[in-house]
């Protein structure tokens, strides 16, 4: 039997969490991912691979797509049709989206019109402080970014709810049917009405009077004077409303962590952080974090798409000593590894009798390796070989790697899709690892500290894998 070789951890676990807690504050949005990802990146030594004419190996360098896909690469030794290892996580999680025209005002309050995104139990949304990230595209070329609702001078936001007292026809519903989706709409100003006049009953305001005296005004004027855009301008935003606040030590023992998004960017952060503390030696190393994948993967930037792909044809047709081909392209990706870094659902005591126990992962137990997702009768599953499992688990063994194999849950109560088998397709031995997290797609997630190291551990004994 192979003697264990511990990981030397290039970060305290202090120093792992620290980080990780401020990725999540800094990231609620797939742009703000990508953003601190090229920021670290470029301090690392990494360079944008289109500003280059030639790559070597030791190289690193990065491609990105639309401000929310990133690849990220180190060119190994040896040919790159053999293969590379790729650790491949998504950065979008469940969130509210505004409408492109979202602004109305109703008996004197303003709302912002929203669609969700992604799996969420909507009633979860409601009566919370909520926050607005995102983007507004003016006409003349320029990009406003807008974050309210984080400093503690900002105004936060909420959805709000019927009062208990009022509520017996609402608790008589199910609880896909408490909120509605177009109930989902988010309050961010508030008129005082009127005195009302007894004499003056007859009087009616015109509409220009109405609009010019109107709650909805006022918010514009706001975000006019504020980020100089206009109500017309909200038609090329992409705005979403996030939880608002900080992700936090959750427990006595400060075991755990509470945040927004963790699902993905747990495994995400893992991921990255693995990939600059690592050093690609025979094999071309890569992290890839992709985008729409709580929406089925679909889009330019989600993992569907030709991002991958395209982002590799423009390394090779860059790498010194190689001549690009359709053929040397399909063989690196059907010769590589890749972990699928996508978590797990953690095991709930409280839920026990949706879980098999023997077959679930459990907080702070280590990286999950799940060999198939999929719903139900392994539906959108990749399944991972056994000969391909076989070899991580020795990668794992002999660099002490905590780990625990693991499914979703029972396999009637439903189920759940990563990113696994669209890279699969290209014929590459994949599986999925990644953290355990509970109440997963919740506005508020949780994961254990000691199952982030592991994550970090194993990325990073993946990354020297066949070496």
């Amino acid at each position: 039997m192979a003697k264990k070789k511990s990981i030397a951890m290039e970060k305290s676990l202090d120093e792992i969490v620290r980080s990780y807690k401020k990725f999540l504050d800094n990231g609620k949005t797939e742009r703000e991912c990508v953003e601190q990802i090229v920021e670290k990146a470029e301090q690392c030594g990494y360079k944008n691979a289109l500003t280059l004419s030639s790559i070597k190996a030791g190289d690193k360098v990065y491609i990105k797509k639309m401000e929310k896909a990133i690849a990220l690469f180190e060119i190994g030794s040896e040919k790159i049709e053999n293969g590379l290892n790729i650790l491949g996580a998504h950065i979008d999680s469940p969130r509210l989206d505004a409408k492109q025209n979202p602004l109305y005002e109703k008996d004197f309050l303003t709302y912002l019109n929203t669609h969700y995104y992604g799996g969420i139990k909507k009633y979860q949304w409601v009566t919370i402080p909520l926050a607005i990230h995102g983007v507004v595209c003016k006409t003349d070329g320029s990009t406003v970014k807008v974050t309210v609702g984080e400093d503690e001078k900002d105004p936060v936001f909420c959805i709000s709810d019927i009062l208990p007292h009022l509520a017996q026809e609402q608790m008589k519903k199910t609880g896909s049917e408490l909120i509605k989706g177009e109930d989902l709409d988010v309050v961010i100003g508030c008129k005082i009405p009127p005195k009302k006049d007894a004499n003056d009953k007859k009087k009616k305001k015109d509409k220009a009077e109405e609009e010019n005296d109107s709650g909805k005004k006022q918010i514009l004027e706001i975000l006019s004077k504020k980020y100089t855009i206009s109500e017309a301008d909200f038609q090329s935003a992409e705005l979403e409303i996030v939880p608002a606040g900080k992700a936090r030590d959750m427990g006595f023992d400060r075991s755990m962590i509470l945040g927004y998004g963790q699902d993905d960017r747990s495994c995400a952060f893992a991921s990255f952080l693995a990939m600059i503390d690592s050093k690609a030696g025979k094999r071309t190393n890569c992290c890839l974090c992709v985008d729409k994948e709580e929406i089925g993967s679909v889009g330019a930037t989600g993992m569907d798409s030709n991002f991958f792909e395209n982002a590799l044809a423009e390394i090779i047709a860059r790498l010194d000593g190689e001549q690009y081909s359709e053929l040397t392209l399909r063989r690196a990706l059907a010769n590589s590894n890749m972990l699928s870094s996508d978590v797990n659902s953690a095991y709930d005591p409280i839920n026990a009798s949706l879980y098999d126990k023997e077959n679930a992962s459990f907080l702070g137990a280590g990286l999950v390796l799940n060999k198939y997702t999929g719903s139900r009768g392994k539906s959108g599953a990749s399944d991972a070989n056994p000969e391909f499992i076989a070899k991580i688990r020795g990668c794992f063994d002999n660099a002490g790697v905590a780990y625990q194999m693991a499914e979703l849950g029972k396999v009637d109560q439903g189920g759940g899709g990563t990113i696994a088998y669209l890279s699969a397709k290209y014929g590459m031995n994949v599986i999925d690892a990644g953290v355990a997290v509970l109440s997963m797609h919740a506005p508020w997630e949780i994961t254990a500290t000691e199952d982030l190291k592991q994550a970090y551990n194993g990325y990073r004994a993946f990354l020297n894998l066949d070496e």
